[in-house]
């Protein structure tokens, strides 16, 4: 069987809210072993809802809806649902009392545009909602349902997990369970995964194999279909194998460790302290290795002048070299050692080319340095930009030229 999520509401049209409730679904979905095919938005416009809903019946075994069910006058989900299906509107009479005794206890007086949330689709299923008013309903058609849940998170998140996974997995016999793993890479780009790993990447594929850009870095998603959970781990072994030989050291981390967690590790591990240097990026760099280092990280230095650079050359001794590139990067990260008195120095030294307003993978060069007991290594990315995805590909640049250092690993295949 497959699902289809229909959510509904003008406001996440106009962006006045996210669709949060259809990626938290995917995933709970997911989880339990029931394919999620498609995802539609619809505004509150009678004859728009009509139009999507159908679509969605028509092509899909389970569809979801979210929102609409409310008492307001442009709530029209349960009239929709009750025409497409040939059916008239009705009072569910267990549902007035309830919504009748709720707002007793609560001092309100029941109004009439509220008795609207009693309402169901003739012959339709209820499920009961402890945490709103409404209740949220079923209808079954044409060996398809149709299940209508409210749009408010934390309604519809208690309905999903004890109402309505348990009703599809019984009604259509899911026994299959989905696992996924991802594997996290850096240094690479994302056609460059592509190029190594795309032949994998199946439409018929189970396992199912996906990529998933990041500024700064792509996560390889791994996803099988089994009987069971120790099955499908068997189908993926096999290719997360196969892709590990292909990217690897560029692969850093699996499921939710993040960069800045693994070197965190690495730093305590080793008894290390750190300082940096940076311009362009404007504290994306102190902040990455604040996050990651803690009390280990000691100083962090954003410099836009040239009087704070010759103050900085001076305080060490070091003589910087006129020219941008990696060796007047290489003598900032020997600096900020020798300033701090930290273990690592790391200097990242950008260059934007002309002047720009884009956002991301803007103009110019980014030269990365890193400096230990044993020496300095660098590493040059082509770009540079003061866009929140270019400071954080610097950010994960930075942080992975560390991580190799620390592990003595070769330079990446993307470098």
């Amino acid at each position: 069987m497959n699902a289809e999520i229909v959510a509904i509401g003008t406001e996440l049209l106009l962006g006045q809210i996210v669709d949060t409730n259809s990626a938290w679904i995917g995933q709970r979905f997911a989880d339990n072993g029931i394919d999620l095919h498609y995802v539609s938005i619809v505004g509150d416009s009678r004859s728009r809802m009509l139009d999507t809903l159908k679509r969605a019946h028509g092509r899909s075994q389970v569809v979801i809806t979210t929102g609409g069910i409310g008492p307001t006058q442009d709530d029209l989900t349960r009239e929709i649902v009750a025409e497409m299906t040939g059916r008239k509107v009705v009072v569910d009479p267990e549902s007035l009392i309830e919504l009748a005794e709720r707002f007793q206890k609560r001092g309100f007086i029941l109004t009439k545009n509220n008795e609207k949330q009693a309402e169901i689709p003739e012959g339709a299923g209820i499920f009961r909602n402890p945490n709103g008013t409404a209740p949220a309903f079923c209808v079954e058609d044409g060996g398809a349902v149709i299940i209508s849940l409210p749009g408010v998170p934390f309604e519809m998140k208690w309905l999903i997990d004890n109402e309505v996974i348990p009703y599809i997995k019984a009604k259509f016999n899911v026994t299959d369970v989905i696992r996924y793993r991802v594997l996290k890479t850096v240094d690479l780009g994302e056609s460059s995964v592509d190029h190594l790993i795309g032949h994998l990447m199946k439409d018929d594929g189970n396992p199912a194999v996906g990529t998933m850009a990041h500024p700064g870095q792509v996560d390889v998603r791994i996803a099988a279909r089994a009987s069971s959970e120790d099955e499908a781990e068997e189908l993926i072994g096999p290719i997360e194998e196969e892709i590990r030989n292909l990217l690897g050291d560029n692969i850093f981390a699996t499921g939710d460790e993040t960069l800045e967690s693994l070197l965190g590790s690495l730093i305590a591990d080793k008894g290390l302290t750190v300082a940096t240097y940076e311009d362009l990026t404007g504290g994306a760099i102190a902040d990455v290795f604040q996050q990651a280092a803690g009390a280990a990280f000691v100083e962090g230095n954003i410099v836009n002048s040239n009087k704070a650079l010759e103050r900085l050359a001076r305080a060490c001794g070091e003589s910087l070299p006129f020219a941008d590139g990696p060796e007047r990067t290489a003598a900032l990260s020997r600096a900020m050692r020798v300033v701090s008195g930290a273990t690592l120095g790391v200097a990242v030294h950008a260059v934007e080319e002309g002047d720009q307003r884009t956002e991301n993978l803007g103009r110019g060069e980014t030269y990365i340095a890193v400096t230990d007991a044993d020496g300095t290594h660098t590493r040059h990315v082509r770009s540079a930009g003061r866009g929140v995805p270019d400071r954080r590909r610097a950010a994960l640049s930075s942080l992975s030229l560390v991580r190799r250092v620390l592990l003595g690993l070769d330079s990446p295949l993307g470098a």
